[in-house]
């Protein structure tokens, strides 16, 4: 088999942590855990390696998602919590396939090797016994921005009397899950919002028009494998062409796709931020 590899050297946003869920799956699901190699324990959160050991001879049975956290659930009823933080990626490998600098775990099975390779460390990887929905890192996360629960309404009611802006509103997982950089600021010019409103300040008709970009950019990336960010590549090891579409992430000072004005650029809690204030309100 060869080498397949699930990630972004940037920080993977939804839909490339979703196209890793999907890369991986086939390729788990009923597979028992023969052994598990922990090289670097300093992850994001220490790695408790004897409870990564108490996994052996448990197979896979679902490979799931929650947010940017995928959830492998294992045969006695735990799951593995695994974050690939800013710059992680997961790797199917062969048993003579060298390891690489900054391959942190890999966890055997009997026709293939998963391996977690994080060079920032920021990822995280926890063995979780109770119910996964209910540990600490999930529990208040909010909806999915492809699910039912995520609609014009729901967006409209969290947004009334906040003075923060949309753009950083719309990032916080508190309020929707998985919303990274790149696709908030997609979505806003799809909508024609700026990113600088306040989200309190949005109309329904505005709401209803910022849900549909952002389910349209998420489909969009999904269709393309995620965004093709230095080293992502696909399930089948292509990159992704998502960043193709692009229309205001990454391109200050170039013309606006629609009215051919400067696009500007600002920083908003640390995180790049471009838009063109004449096609948003």
């Amino acid at each position: 088999m060869a080498t397949r590899c699930f990630g972004s050297s940037a920080m993977p946003e939804l839909p490339e942590v979703e196209t890793t869920r999907r890369g991986i799956e086939p390729y788990l699901i009923g597979q028992t855990l023969l052994d598990v190699e922990v090289r670097e324990t300093r992850l994001r959160w220490p790695i408790d390696i004897v409870s990564l050991n108490s996994c052996i001879g448990l197979h896979i049975s679902h490979v799931g998602r929650r947010g940017k956290y995928l959830l492998v659930a294992l045969s006695d009823q735990t799951h593995l919590l695994i974050h690939l933080g800013m710059s992680g990626s997961l790797r199917l490998v062969t048993k003579e396939d060298n390891w690489r600098k900054h391959d942190h775990i890999q966890w055997q099975f009997s026709n293939t090797s998963l391996r977690f390779h994080d060079p920032r460390r920021f990822g995280c990887v926890i063995h979780i016994r109770g119910t996964p929905h209910e540990h600490r890192l999930l529990k208040d996360l909010g909806p999915e921005p492809l699910d039912k629960d995520f609609h014009s309404d729901y967006l409209y009611k969290v947004s009334r009397e906040r003075i923060t802006s949309i753009k950083t509103m719309i990032m916080d997982a508190r309020h929707v899950v998985g919303i990274g950089n790149i696709y908030a600021q997609e979505a806003l010019f799809a909508a024609g919002v700026s990113p600088l409103r306040r989200a309190g300040s949005l109309s329904r008709r505005e709401c209803e028009l910022l849900v549909d970009a952002l389910r349209a950019q998420l489909h969009a990336a999904l269709a393309a494998g995620g965004s093709t960010l230095r080293d992502f590549v696909n399930g089948h090891g292509e990159p992704g062409y998502f960043q193709l579409q692009l229309n205001v992430y990454g391109r200050a000072g170039q013309a606006c796709c629609t009215c051919k004005k400067p696009l500007l650029m600002l920083r908003q809690l640390g995180r790049s931020t471009v838009y063109c204030q004449h096609c948003q309100r």
